[in-house]
C-alpha cells in the first residue's frame, strides 16, 4: 500500500521508473524532465508554430499535439499516431508475429501524462485550460513518473474559469461564473474493475452527448490510439464537468455535476480509488465479475450504501458463478437495486447511458453537500498525495497579504493602496486634453489660460508626489521584484485569481443593475453604472498601473524615500516574460508616457537592441470575441471574461524565433489588445464616437496590421466599425502610415461560405466606400471618394471567414476545430505574406515609442490631421530634404559647368555660323536639363523604394518633390538662356570695339612701319626714337572715338510699360522722366491701401510703410549685387527685377489690401534706382572697353617692336611673353573668376559647417541658434522684418568668414589655376603638331598656326580677343619651335606669378561682388525655399523644394512679433500659432475681409498652411523667451503697446530657450 491511511486490501502494481523513463526518451522529452518545459516554449513565434504537419516520428508527437492545443484544437488528440505501417512484405493476415509498428505506436493519454510529467507549473495551466476549452476531460491526479506518490493537479485547474445557468436561473437567463475548482458542485467518480469489458469513458461521452452532437471528452478504446497498451497513463484520474445551458431540452442534468475517470483497474491504483470514493458524491464501478481481493477491497469501504453503484455487464456466455459472486458482493455492500445496473446482452449503449443518466438523476436529488476541488487538498495529504499548489504557499500568502483589507469595497481599497490612479490622475488627463483642445473664450488670452493649465497640472504633479507609498504596493513590488522568476510568477498568478475571484463576487449585482440600465435605455443611468464597474474593477493591471505612475510622478522628485529607478527594468522583465503592459490607461484616457517610454527602452537594452517590432492588433465591437481571436492565434492569455470591465489598451511582446526573424524582419510580435468597441447599449453615450474614433485612431496608428472583427450578425454594429476603421486609416493614410488591414468575418461557416460571401464582401466594400467619404468630409480631404484611395484594398486577400467559435451550445460546446484552422490559416498566411505588404522598414522599440509619443497627442486634439507631428516624419523629411538639396546641387552644378563652357565658346564663335551656333547651344542644354531633370527623377523615385529612413511616412510629399524638380529644370532653363542671350550680347558688344580697334589698329601699325622706314636711314638714339614714336602716336590716335551710350533709363521705363500691359497706368507713365525717381525716400499713404483697417494702421503704425521698405531694401541690394560686376547691362535685369516686385506686391495685397496706386508708385520709385544705376554700370562697361584706352594699353608694345626693328633685336622669347601677358593671362582670370562660384559653394558644403546648409531646418536652426547667442534686438528685427535680406547677409558673411580663415579663397583660385595651367599645357603639345602628329614647321608662319590649334583645342575653356592676339604677333620674326618653348617658360612663370599672389590674402569682398554668378545666391536658393511666411507670425516656410502643396515651419512664434496687436487694445499679441489654431479664439485680417472667423478653420483662408501644435510645450520657448526679453523695444519699434507677456514666459531662461530650439527641430547635438 502506498500509504497507511488506505484501507484498501488489494496491492498496487508498482509502476516502473524505468518504463517512464524510457517513454519520455522515446517521445524525446527526457531532456525536459521534470518540469522544464515552459509556456515560452510554445508562444514564441517560429517555423514550428506556424506548420501544420503531422507528426512523422515518435518525437514530433508531443510538439504535434502542443501545437494543436494551443491553436484550441478539439482534435488535438488525433495528431498522436504516426502513418499507419506500409511495409510492402508486411502479412497482414499473420496473426502471431509482430509487423513492426509496435515500437512506433503510445496510447495518448501516455503522451498527455508524460508532457505533464514534463511541463512546468505554468505550462500545466495553460495545457489544462485549452483543454478544458476542448471539452476534453483534464487531469486531477497526475501519476508519478518514479513510483512515489500521484500529484493533486489543483494549481493546473486553477485558470479554468466556466459559466453554467442552472435551474433557478433559467428564466432571468441568469448565469452563474466561477472558478471551477472553487464551485461546490456534486462530484461523480467512475473506476473499473479488472475484468471489465465495457468502456466507462466511451458511456460517459454518451452520457455527455444527449442533447448535443457526440464529443469525445474522454478518450476510449475505439479512438485512434486509445486501444494502444498505456505504460504511465494507469492511476491517471481526469476529470470534466457537465454543464447546464438553462435550456431544459438540451440539459441532460439540471445542475452542474464533475466527472472523474480512473484510468486502470482500483486494485493498481487503490490510494486513487480511495481518493476518488472519499471526494466524491458517488462512484460509479464498471465489471464484468469480481475477483477475491476485489470483493475484500469494496468490504473494507464504509457507509457505501448511498455513495456506490455497480455497473455490471453480463456477457453471453457470462459464467453464472461469476454473476453469483456478483450478486453476493452487492448484498454483502447492502446496496439497494437501484444502485446496480446491469447491461444484458441485448441492451445497447444508448439504453445504458439512458438508465445511467437516470440514475445519476436519482442520486443528484439526494445529494446534501459537496466537496469542491479545493477542499479535497486535506484528503489527498492524508492519503499521500503530493498537492502541486502547496509549493506555492509563500506566494499565496503574500498575495492575500496585498489584498488583506480589501473587505471594505474596491473603490475605497483603491482610493487608499491605489491612490495615484485616483481622480487626480483623471483630473490630469483632461487638463493635458484641455491644454491641446483649448476651450476658452474669444476674449481670453490663449496663453494666459495655456499657463493657468499648466499650473494646475504642476499643482496635481506636486500634490500626487506628496503620496506615501501604500502597504500594499510595498508588498506588491518587493514580491515582483524578486531574482526568482517562478515566485515572481507564481505571485502574480495568485494574484490574479485572487482579484478575479473578487472581481466575480462583487461586480455580479451591478452587471445586473447594468443589463436592466441598458433594456431601459436610459443613457445617464447607464453611464452612472458604467462608471461604478470601472470603479469597482481591480485587476493586476491596477497595481501595474500604481507601479507606473509611483515611477511617473517621483522620477523628478528629489525626495523620495524609496528607490523608484528600478521599476522600469522590473516592468520591462515582467513584459519579456509574456505578461501584457497596458499602454492606454482606459479608466483616464491617458498614457503614463514617461513610464511606458523607460519600459520599452529596459526592454530595448535588455535584449541588446535587436527590438524590431511588428505591431499587429485586433479591434472589434465589444464581446464579438476579438480578444480570444488573439488568444487562439498567439497562445496568449488576454482576459476575456474575469467579472471585471477592462478599458484602455494592453500590449503583449512575443518574441520571434531566429528561423523567422529574417523572413518577418522583425525580433517581436507586439499584439495591442483594445477594449471593444462600443456596443449599442454604450453608444447612446455622448463621447461615444468621439471615444471610439480616438481609441480606434491610436491603435491602428500604433499597428503594422490591423485586424477588424466583424461578427456578421449584427449589421448596425458593422457599420459603426466599418465607418470608425475608414476613418482611422484615412487619418493614418494622410499622415504616410500605411497598416496592412484584414477583415475577419466570424460566424461565417459552410463550405460554401467563401463564394455565398462574395456578396457579403462587396456589400462590405460599398459601406466601406460610403464610411470613407463621410470620414474624409469630416478630415476635409474631398480628394479621398473610396475605400481603396485610402488603403491597398483586396476583396480576396484582405478577408477572412471564420467559423463560430463553439461547436455545439455552451457551456458544452467544444472550440468548433474548424474556428481553430480556419484561425491558424489565417496565422500563417498573415505572417507569411507581411513583410512583401509592408512597406516600411520595421520600427525599433525608440522609433515606435517616439510615434506613439506623437500619434497621442495627436489624438488628444480634435482635428488630428493638421495636429500631427512626429519626429520620425520629421527626420524622414529632412533627410529627403538633404539628399534632394545634393541632387539639386548636382544639377545646377552640372548645368554650370556647361553654361560656363558655352559662354566662352560663344564668345570664340566666328560671325559668320553664330546664328546657327547660337540655337544649336540652346537645343543642347534643353536636351542636358532634360537627361538631368530625368536622372533626378530617377533618383527620387529609387529613394521612395527604399524601404529604410521610413520613406513610407513621407509618401504624400513625393508629388511636391516631383513639381519642384519640374520647377528647378524650367528655372534653370531660364536662368541659362539668359545667360546664352548676355554672351551674345556681349560678343556683339565686343564686336564693335574690335571693328574699332581693328581700323585703327591697322593704320597705327602701317604708321609704325613707314616711320621705322623713315628712321632707318638716320642714325638715332633710344630717346630720339622714342620721342618720333611719341609724334606719330598722338597723331595717329587723336580722332580715336568710342561706342555710343545707351539711354538705359528708356529701356527701363519701356520694359515697365509692358509690365503695365494689363493695367490701366498708360497716362502715369506718358510723361515719366524715370531718371528723377527714386530719388528721395519712398512715403507710404493711404490711397495705398483700399483697406479701412490698414489706412488706420498706416496712420498709427507704419505697417505698410515697413512692408514697402523691406520690398525697397532686397530690390535694391538686387541692383547692386548687378552692378558690382563687370557685366554691361541687359536687360534681363530689369526682367527679373519685375518679377521680384510682382512676388512682392501679390504678398503685400493679400496680407495689406495694396492697390494698383501703390504698385505703380512702388515700382516707378525702384525702377527709377534700378535706371541709374545700370545707366552707371553702362557706363563703367563702355570706359573699360574703349577702344582709345585699349590702344593705349597696347602702346608700350608697339613702342618695344618699333625699337627692336630698328636694332635688328632677337623678337622670339619677348613675343611669347607678351601673348602670355596679354592674351592668355586675362584669359586665365577669367577661367577662374567663371569657376570661382561652384568650387566656392563646394567648399562650404564640404567644410565643418556643411551641416547648416544641408537641410532648410538645420539652417533655421542654426541661423536661430546664432541670434539667440548674438543676444541683439536689431538683428531680431531684421530677420523678423526683413527675412530675405537678412538671410542673404548672413550667408554672405558666412562665405567671407569662410575664405578668410587660411587664406582658403587663395587657395580655391590656386586650385582652379592648375586645372586651367594643366589643359593650356596638354593643349600647347597637341597645338604645336600637325594632323598626322608631326611637329609644326619651324617658320614664322607656323606661330599663327599653332595660337590657332591652341585656341579651337581650348575653345570652351579660355577667350582671346583677336586684336589683342594680332597686336601682339605684329612684326614677330621668331621662328614657332622658339617661340612654343618660350611659350611654356612664360606659362610657367605666370603660374608661379599667380600661386604667389593667391598664396595672399585675398580681397574677398572685391572678388565676389564681381562673380557674374554669386555663390552667395546658390547658398540662398539652397535654403530659402518658397519665401512663404507664416500668415499670422511671418516665420518662414521650411518646406522642401519649392512647389509643394503646403508650407510648414518647426517652430511658429507668438503673433505679436509678426505685428499682430489687438485692435481694441493695440497691444502685441502674446499668442502663439500653434496654439490658437486649436482654440476656440477667432481671428479677423484683411484677408477675412475684417470679419472674425475661428482660428480652427484657418486653412479656409490659407490651405497652402500646415500649422501643427508645437511638439512640446518648451518648444516655443525660444520666441517666447525674445518676446519677454524685448517686449518694449518691439512694442516701439511696430509703433504699439507692449504684449501682456504671461509670466511664466518671463522666467525662461537663455539656456531654457535653446533647449526648446533644439526641440522643436529635433537636433540632438548641434
Amino acid at each position: 500500500m502506498r500509504s497507511s491511511g488506505s484501507s484498501l486490501l488489494c496491492i498496487p502494481k508498482a509502476r516502473s521508473k524505468t518504463h517512464a523513463l524510457s517513454l519520455l526518451s522515446k517521445l524525446g522529452l527526457e531532456k525536459y524532465h521534470p518540469n522544464k518545459l515552459t509556456p515560452q516554449h510554445f508562444i514564441e513565434i517560429n517555423k514550428n508554430s506556424l506548420q501544420n504537419q503531422t507528426a512523422s516520428s515518435l518525437e514530433e508527437i508531443p510538439w504535434c499535439f502542443l501545437r494543436n492545443l494551443y491553436k484550441v484544437n478539439a482534435e488535438c488528440r488525433n495528431s498522436m499516431q504516426l502513418p499507419t505501417c506500409e511495409e510492402e512484405n508486411v502479412d497482414y493476415f499473420d496473426l502471431y508475429t509482430d509487423n513492426g509498428c509496435a515500437d512506433k505506436q503510445v496510447n495518448p493519454l501516455d503522451v498527455i501524462v508524460a508532457l505533464c510529467l514534463c511541463a512546468d507549473n505554468f505550462l500545466q495551466q495553460e495545457m489544462a485550460l485549452k483543454m478544458s476549452m476542448c471539452q476534453l476531460s483534464v487531469p486531477l491526479l497526475l501519476p508519478s513518473s518514479n513510483n512515489s506518490q500521484s500529484t493533486l493537479m489543483l494549481w493546473a485547474l486553477r485558470d479554468i474559469i466556466k459559466e453554467w445557468c442552472p435551474q433557478n436561473l433559467s428564466e432571468s437567463k441568469g448565469f452563474v461564473e466561477n472558478n471551477i475548482v472553487q464551485a461546490d458542485i456534486p462530484f461523480y467518480s467512475f473506476v473499473r474493475l479488472k475484468n471489465c469489458s465495457l468502456s466507462k469513458s466511451q458511456l460517459l461521452n454518451q452520457i455527455f452527448s444527449h442533447g448535443q452532437q457526440s464529443h469525445n471528452i474522454f478518450l476510449h478504446r475505439d479512438m485512434d490510439g486509445g486501444s494502444i497498451k498505456r505504460v504511465i497513463a494507469n492511476g491517471l484520474v481526469e476529470v470534466c464537468w457537465y454543464l447546464p445551458c438553462g435550456n431544459e431540452n438540451l440539459d441532460v442534468f439540471l445542475e452542474p455535476v464533475a466527472f472523474a475517470n480512473l484510468r486502470g483497474d482500483i486494485c493498481e491504483s487503490p490510494a486513487e480509488f480511495q481518493f476518488l470514493f472519499q471526494v466524491s458524491n458517488a462512484t460509479f464501478i464498471f465489471l464484468d465479475k469480481v475477483e477475491q481481493d476485489e470483493h475484500e477491497a469494496l468490504m473494507s469501504q464504509k457507509d457505501v450504501q448511498d455513495k456506490l453503484f455497480l455497473v455490471v455487464n453480463r456477457k453471453d456466455g457470462s459464467k453464472s458463478e461469476d454473476m453469483t459472486f456478483v450478486k453476493t458482493t452487492a448484498e454483502e455492500l447492502k446496496l439497494p437495486k437501484t444502485s446496480v445496473t446491469v447491461k444484458n446482452a441485448n441492451m445497447n449503449l444508448a439504453q445504458l447511458s439512458q438508465s445511467l443518466c437516470s440514475t445519476i438523476k436519482t442520486s443528484l436529488s439526494g445529494i446534501k453537500s459537496t466537496v469542491n476541488i479545493v477542499n479535497m487538498v486535506d484528503i489527498a495529504v492524508e492519503l499521500g498525495f503530493y498537492v502541486d499548489e502547496n509549493k506555492t504557499g509563500e506566494q499565496k500568502k503574500a498575495a492575500e497579504e496585498v489584498i488583506w483589507d480589501i473587505g471594505d469595497g474596491n473603490v475605497n481599497y483603491k482610493r487608499q493602496q491605489l491612490p495615484l490612479q485616483g481622480e487626480n490622475w483623471k483630473r490630469l488627463s483632461e487638463l493635458q486634453k484641455e491644454e491641446c483642445r483649448l476651450n476658452v473664450s474669444d476674449e481670453s488670452s490663449v496663453e494666459e489660460y495655456k499657463g493657468q493649465l499648466q499650473d494646475k497640472q504642476r499643482a496635481i504633479r506636486e500634490e500626487q508626489r506628496k503620496h506615501k507609498m501604500s502597504k500594499a504596493m510595498k508588498t506588491f513590488i518587493e514580491n515582483v521584484s524578486t531574482e526568482d522568476k517562478v515566485k515572481r510568477d507564481e505571485f502574480l498568478k495568485w494574484m490574479k485569481l485572487k482579484l478575479d475571484t473578487d472581481s466575480r463576487e462583487k461586480l455580479s449585482e451591478l452587471h445586473q443593475k447594468y443589463k436592466e440600465g441598458c433594456e431601459k435605455k436610459d443613457p445617464k443611468l447607464i453611464a452612472e453604472l458604467d462608471q461604478a464597474l470601472l470603479d469597482s474593477s481591480l485587476g493586476i493591471e491596477h497595481y501595474m498601473r500604481e507601479m507606473g505612475l509611483i515611477y511617473e510622478f517621483s522620477i523628478q522628485s528629489q525626495e523620495t524615500t524609496y528607490d523608484i529607478s528600478g521599476l522600469p527594468g522590473l516592468a520591462a522583465e515582467i513584459l519579456l516574460d509574456g505578461y501584457p503592459l497596458e499602454l492606454l490607461d482606459g479608466d483616464a484616457s491617458n498614457i503614463p508616457e514617461k513610464w511606458i517610454t523607460d519600459v520599452l527602452m529596459e526592454v530595448h537594452r535588455k535584449v541588446g537592441e535587436q527590438s524590431r517590432l511588428l505591431v499587429l492588433t485586433v479591434l472589434g465591437v465589444q464581446s464579438t470575441g476579438k480578444s480570444t481571436l488573439l488568444n487562439i492565434m498567439f497562445g496568449v492569455q488576454f482576459p476575456v471574461s474575469s467579472g471585471r470591465c477592462t478599458r484602455g489598451a494592453y500590449m503583449l511582446f512575443l518574441k520571434v524565433g531566429q528561423d523567422l526573424k529574417s523572413e518577418l524582419d522583425c525580433d517581436f510580435i507586439v499584439l495591442i489588445d483594445t477594449e471593444g468597441l462600443k456596443s449599442p447599449d454604450l453608444a447612446q453615450l455622448e463621447d461615444s464616437y468621439e471615444h471610439d474614433n480616438q481609441l480606434a485612431t491610436f491603435v491602428i496608428g500604433l499597428s503594422d496590421v490591423a485586424i477588424i472583427n466583424i461578427a456578421m450578425e449584427n449589421a448596425a454594429e458593422m457599420k459603426d466599425v466599418l465607418q470608425i476603421t475608414a476613418h482611422a486609416l484615412l487619418r493614418m493614410k494622410q499622415i504616410g502610415k500605411k497598416t496592412i488591414c484584414h477583415f475577419v468575418h466570424q460566424n461565417v461557416g459552410g463550405v460554401s461560405a467563401h463564394s455565398k460571401c462574395m456578396t457579403e464582401r462587396q456589400h462590405i466594400l460599398d459601406q466601406l466606400n460610403e464610411m470613407t467619404v463621410i470620414a474624409a468630409e469630416m478630415e476635409k480631404q474631398p480628394n479621398i471618394k473610396a475605400f481603396t484611395d485610402v488603403l491597398d484594398y483586396n476583396i480576396e486577400k484582405n478577408n477572412w471567414n471564420i467559423p463560430g467559435l463553439w461547436h455545439g451550445t455552451p457551456p458544452m460546446a467544444a472550440v468548433s476545430t474548424g474556428y481553430s484552422e480556419a484561425v491558424a490559416d489565417f496565422k500563417r498566411n498573415l505572417l507569411e505574406k507581411v513583410n512583401e505588404d509592408r512597406k516600411a522598414q520595421p520600427s525599433t522599440i525608440p522609433e515606435f515609442l517616439e510615434w506613439m509619443t506623437s500619434l497621442w497627442k495627436s489624438v488628444k486634439y480634435e482635428n488630428f490631421i493638421f495636429s500631427f507631428r512626429n519626429t520620425l516624419v520629421a527626420h524622414a523629411y529632412d533627410n529627403l530634404c538633404k539628399q534632394f538639396n545634393e541632387w539639386e546641387w548636382e544639377f545646377r552644378k552640372e548645368i554650370l559647368s556647361w553654361q560656363k563652357e558655352a559662354e566662352v565658346e560663344i564668345l570664340n564663335t566666328d560671325n559668320q555660323s553664330q546664328e546657327d551656333f547660337f540655337e544649336s547651344k540652346k537645343t543642347e542644354v534643353s536636351i542636358k536639363i532634360e537627361k538631368q531633370q530625368t536622372l533626378m527623377q530617377q533618383k527620387l523615385s529609387d529613394y521612395y523604394k527604399t524601404k529604410d529612413r521610413h520613406i513610407n511616412l513621407i509618401e504624400k510629399y513625393k508629388a511636391d518633390f516631383l513639381n519642384s524638380i519640374s520647377r528647378l529644370a524650367l528655372g534653370i532653363k531660364d536662368s541659362v538662356d539668359t545667360a546664352l542671350d548676355r554672351a551674345l550680347q556681349l560678343k556683339a558688344s565686343r564686336k564693335k570695339f574690335q571693328n574699332i580697334q581693328r581700323k585703327y589698329r591697322s593704320v597705327i601699325e602701317e604708321q609704325v612701319m613707314k616711320l621705322l622706314s623713315d628712321c632707318k636711314d638716320r642714325s638715332l638714339t633710344e630717346e630720339e626714337l622714342k620721342q618720333e614714336f611719341e609724334k606719330m602716336w598722338d597723331k595717329t590716335t587723336a580722332d580715336v572715338s568710342g561706342l555710343k551710350e545707351r539711354d538705359v533709363a528708356a529701356s527701363v521705363l519701356n520694359q515697365l510699360r509692358k509690365n503695365f500691359t494689363n493695367l490701366n497706368v498708360s497716362e502715369i507713365l506718358h510723361n515719366i522722366n524715370l531718371k528723377e525717381m527714386g530719388n528721395n525716400p519712398f512715403k507710404t499713404r493711404r490711397e495705398h491701401t483700399d483697406s479701412w483697417t490698414t489706412k488706420l494702421k498706416h496712420f498709427f503704425t507704419g505697417d505698410l510703410q515697413s512692408v514697402a521698405d523691406n520690398i525697397i531694401e532686397s530690390c535694391t541690394q538686387f541692383i547692386i549685387d548687378k552692378v558690382s560686376t563687370n557685366q554691361d547691362y541687359h536687360e534681363s535685369f530689369t526682367n527679373y527685377l519685375l518679377e521680384k516686385l510682382d512676388g512682392f506686391l501679390q504678398q503685400s495685397h493679400k496680407d495689406q489690401k495694396t492697390n494698383t496706386k501703390f504698385e505703380t508708385d512702388l515700382k516707378l520709385h525702384i525702377c527709377g534706382i534700378a535706371a541709374r544705376e545700370f545707366q552707371k554700370m553702362h557706363r563703367k562697361f563702355l570706359s573699360e572697353n574703349d577702344p582709345k584706352t585699349q590702344l593705349d594699353e597696347h602702346k608700350n608694345q608697339y613702342l618695344t617692336d618699333f625699337l627692336d626693328l630698328y636694332i635688328n633685336k632677337d623678337q622670339g622669347q619677348r613675343k611669347a611673353k607678351d601673348f602670355v601677358r596679354v592674351c592668355i593671362k586675362p584669359a586665365v582670370n577669367d577661367f577662374i573668376n567663371r569657376s570661382l562660384c561652384t568650387d566656392i559653394v563646394d567648399e562650404i558644403l564640404t567644410s565643418s559647417r556643411s551641416a547648416e546648409y544641408s537641410s532648410r531646418t538645420y539652417f533655421q536652426y542654426h541661423i536661430q541658434k546664432e541670434l539667440l547667442e548674438k543676444d541683439s534686438f536689431d538683428s531680431f528685427v531684421k530677420y523678423i522684418c526683413s527675412y530675405e535680406i537678412y538671410v542673404k547677409d548672413w550667408i554672405l558673411k558666412q562665405i567671407q568668414q569662410k575664405l578668410s580663415d587660411n587664406n582658403t579663397l587663395g587657395k580655391v583660385k590656386t586650385k582652379i589655376l592648375l586645372v586651367i595651367v594643366k589643359r593650356i599645357s596638354d593643349a600647347t603639345e597637341q597645338a604645336s603638331k600637325e594632323d598626322n602628329d608631326v611637329l609644326l614647321p619651324d617658320n614664322t608662319e607656323s606661330v599663327t598656326k599653332f595660337i590657332s590649334n591652341m585656341q579651337k583645342i581650348l575653345i570652351k575653356d579660355i577667350s582671346i580677343s583677336e586684336e589683342d592676339e594680332k597686336t601682339t604677333l605684329f612684326t614677330i620674326q621668331s621662328t614657332c619651335h622658339t617661340f612654343i618653348n618660350s611659350f611654356k617658360e612664360a606659362l610657367d612663370e605666370l603660374k608661379e606669378e599667380l600661386e604667389g599672389k593667391f598664396s595672399q590674402n585675398q580681397n574677398i569682398q572685391e572678388t565676389l561682388s564681381k562673380l557674374s554668378i554669386k555663390p552667395q545666391d546658390q547658398l540662398f536658393q539652397r535654403v530659402f525655399g518658397c519665401g512663404q511666411q507664416c500668415p499670422f507670425c511671418k516665420v518662414p516656410c521650411e518646406a522642401g523644394g519649392k512647389q509643394h502643396k503646403e508650407h510648414h515651419a518647426a517652430v511658429h512664434r507668438p503673433q505679436g512679433l509678426g505685428r499682430y496687436r489687438s485692435t481694441k487694445t493695440e497691444k502685441l499679441v502674446v499668442a502663439l500659432c500653434t496654439t490658437t489654431v486649436h482654440s476656440n479664439r477667432k481671428f479677423k485680417n484683411t484677408v477675412t475681409q475684417q470679419k472674425r472667423h475661428p482660428f480652427k478653420d484657418y486653412r479656409t483662408f490659407y490651405p497652402e498652411w500646415h500649422i501643427p501644435p508645437d511638439s512640446s510645450i518648451q518648444a516655443s520657448d525660444y520666441w517666447k523667451y525674445v518676446l519677454a526679453q524685448y517686449n518694449e523695444r518691439f512694442a516701439e519699434e511696430y509703433k504699439s503697446k507692449p504684449a501682456d507677456v504671461p509670466e511664466a514666459w518671463k522666467k525662461i531662461t537663455k539656456e531654457q530657450a535653446l533647449k526648446g530650439l533644439k526641440e522643436a527641430f529635433n537636433m540632438k547635438t548641434d
